[in-house]
């Protein structure tokens, strides 16, 4: 625990037999409480090894849901083992749990509800190994994003992210989408509830066995990101309604 609070690492796994382990063993454990581990039908040994390294909580879908999907039930389940402030982690090592404690610190404090660990923040993305395309293209839609919804995010496409149960209590994220878009729809939906976002620098690791989605997808994920944005927007200023928001 962190000044009272309970902690949860949820890891949405996909064939992560490579680097879930190492992933595992740099988890602060003297302020994380549990692991949970939720895989979407992988087709190598993530779950004997998640079983082996000790993890108690392992979700296995029976077929392959998609991103946002394996998020939902991660958080679920997170919920219902009463966690107060639950970290997105993703196990392919990708984003180092060394900064866990300072991302779950601003929460654990109410200076945040909700913190990001962000690549852009520092400079340190390209080197890291992000695609140049990928930079652009994020930097673009941030930019976008950032127009359409009213506020100053250096990026809404990390995969690091802390949350107070509060928040996930607050927003219908199993309304969002079960694909990758989901990531933007639930920021989207903490930031129409009006929580306040924080963040933090992080360093970008694209490494061999990091999990990353190809050019097609990133295209798909992008248009989404768009109408995700244009959604808020209208929903924002009573234009449409969308359910994606609580009325």
């Amino acid at each position: 625990m962190l000044n009272g609070k309970k902690i949860i690492v949820i890891f949405p796994a996909y064939n992560a037999e490579k680097t879930l382990m190492q992933t595992y063993r740099e988890i602060p454990f003297n302020i994380v409480d549990d692991v949970i581990l939720t895989d979407d039908f992988s087709n190598d040994n993530t779950v004997r090894i998640a079983k082996e390294i000790g993890i108690k909580h392992i979700i296995e879908h029976q077929s392959n849901k998609g991103y946002g999907a394996n998020q939902k039930s991660c958080y679920k389940k997170a919920l219902e083992l009463h966690a107060d402030i639950i970290v997105m982690l993703h196990p392919d090592y990708q984003y180092t749990p060394k900064l866990i404690p300072a991302m779950c610190s601003l929460v654990a404090n109410d200076i945040y509800k909700t913190v990001l660990g962000s690549r852009i923040l520092g400079k340190s993305a390209l080197k890291g190994g992000m695609p140049i395309y990928k930079y652009i293209a994020n930097r673009i839609l941030t930019f976008i994003q950032n127009l359409l919804m009213g506020q100053k995010l250096s990026e809404y496409h990390t995969g690091y992210r802390c949350f107070s149960s509060k928040v996930l209590k607050s927003i219908a994220f199993e309304n969002n989408s079960d694909d990758f878009v989901f990531d933007n729809e639930i920021l989207a939906q903490i930031c129409f509830e009006k929580f306040i976002i924080g963040e933090i620098s992080c360093p970008a690791k694209y490494e061999h066995d990091s999990s990353s989605i190809n050019f097609k997808r990133s295209v798909i994920y992008g248009f989404g990101v768009l109408r995700v944005s244009f959604q808020y927007f209208l929903h924002y200023n009573k234009i449409f309604k969308f359910r994606l928001f609580k009325q």
